[in-house]
């Protein structure tokens, strides 16, 4: 007895410490934030200078070139025609177009000088930029920690029976939380933020376009344009659905599980996706997180069955009655021995927070699976209306 409440009196103090060490990288990263979006707000600054700077010199350089044009004509006519002009009329000619051509070169070479500031300050911008949005998303990760840290932890502290349950309970949820959130945010960069950089790339070309190839290349851009912030808008939605679908809270379990599996259809393309229901699961709303629970459990299933088991065909069947909720989740993919997953840990994690969750609603869960003849999850909890 007194050991545990030795070793309880050590993890405190751990940590305490590691409360303080990552509140203060909580402090570190926003100021990191802060500096780069002060950088970010002056350079927007000289990059909306420059291009000002650039469509003037562009005109001026327009300008000029047409009294380039009009001085080498106009020597060309001296030279012609030698004996008709003045020595001062063929001087003036000479000078007059080599000048021209002097300050035309200067203008065309100031022109690249700012096209390059320009473009690389369209650069530091995109790299601050991501840089802002890390550090804002990290702010919040280590806030959601440190209140697990401060608060969730310390709770569950109190329930495990010793000291190595709680620090591996712990580890496992944080490594979870981290997960989550590094594949939010991949997919948010990889995705809406590439293409958004690109957009904002390609509009600069616009003008160019207009002026250079004319009308219709112009609208053929923007209508290319128009397709990327459809893609990206298509992105934003698919994540925040992930993270939490709105419709869950509107509509309920069924009408939830019907749009998710159509949207992963149409987006994934490869694999066909079956629902049906059954009972009394059109009419009747379940508490709330009884629908999250079940629904978090589908798309586990699912998800699963897209990324490791290959499958060409998922189907979930839901049925609802006054005493159960019945959930089937049945892929033809690869399948596994499951022996041999839960040797695996670090594998075998997803469908391990699968039973945790049923259990937590007093339900049962079972696996059927075969190597190369797919796999079948049944899960049964009861109902409460």
């Amino acid at each position: 007895m007194n050991t545990k409440k030795l070793d309880s009196v050590v993890l405190d103090e751990i940590l305490n410490k590691m409360i303080s060490t990552v509140d203060g990288s909580k402090g570190e990263i926003f100021a990191i934030g802060e500096q780069s979006r002060t950088q970010y707000e002056s350079l927007v600054e000289e990059l909306t200078l420059i291009k000002t700077q650039v469509n003037d010199v562009i005109d001026a350089g327009d300008k000029l070139e047409i009294q380039a044009r009009h001085a080498r004509k106009r020597l060309s006519e001296v030279s012609k025609n030698f004996n008709l002009f003045t020595e001062n009329e063929i001087r003036e000619a000479y000078e007059r177009a080599h000048a021209l051509q002097v300050e035309l070169t200067t203008m065309q070479h100031r022109e690249k000088q700012l096209r390059d500031r320009r473009d690389e300050l369209e650069r530091r911008l995109l790299g601050l930029q991501e840089i802002i949005e890390r550090s804002e998303a990290l702010v919040t990760q280590i806030g959601v920690v440190l209140n697990y840290l401060s608060q969730d932890l310390r709770q569950v502290g109190m329930l495990l029976e010793d000291a190595q349950a709680k620090q591996d309970f712990g580890l496992r949820i944080i490594e979870a939380q981290e997960e989550e959130r590094k594949r939010v945010s991949r997919e948010i960069h990889d995705g809406p933020a590439q293409m958004l950089a690109n957009v904002m790339m390609r509009s600069e070309l616009l003008e160019r376009i207009f002026r250079d190839r004319g009308t219709e290349e112009g609208f053929k851009e923007i209508r290319n344009l128009r397709q990327n912030v459809r893609n990206a808008l298509y992105e934003v939605r698919r994540i925040i659905y992930d993270l939490r679908p709105m419709a869950l809270d509107d509509l309920g379990l069924i009408p939830t599980l019907r749009k998710y599996l159509h949207t992963i259809e149409e987006y994934n393309g490869k694999t066909k996706m079956l629902f049906q229901s059954f009972g009394e699961a059109e009419e009747r709303r379940l508490p709330p997180r009884f629908e999250v629970a079940l629904f978090r459990l589908a798309q586990e299933a699912v998800t699963n069955a897209l990324k490791h088991a290959q499958a060409k065909e998922i189907s979930v069947k839901v049925e609802v009655t006054k005493e159960y909720v019945n959930l089937l989740i049945k892929d033809d993919g690869s399948g596994f021995d499951f022996s041999e997953l839960k040797e695996k840990k670090n594998k075998s994690f997803g469908l391990v927070g699968m039973k945790e969750r049923v259990e937590l609603l007093d339900g049962t869960m079972e696996i059927d699976s075969k190597i190369g003849r797919g796999t079948a999850i049944m899960i049964k909890v009861p109902s409460i209306f």
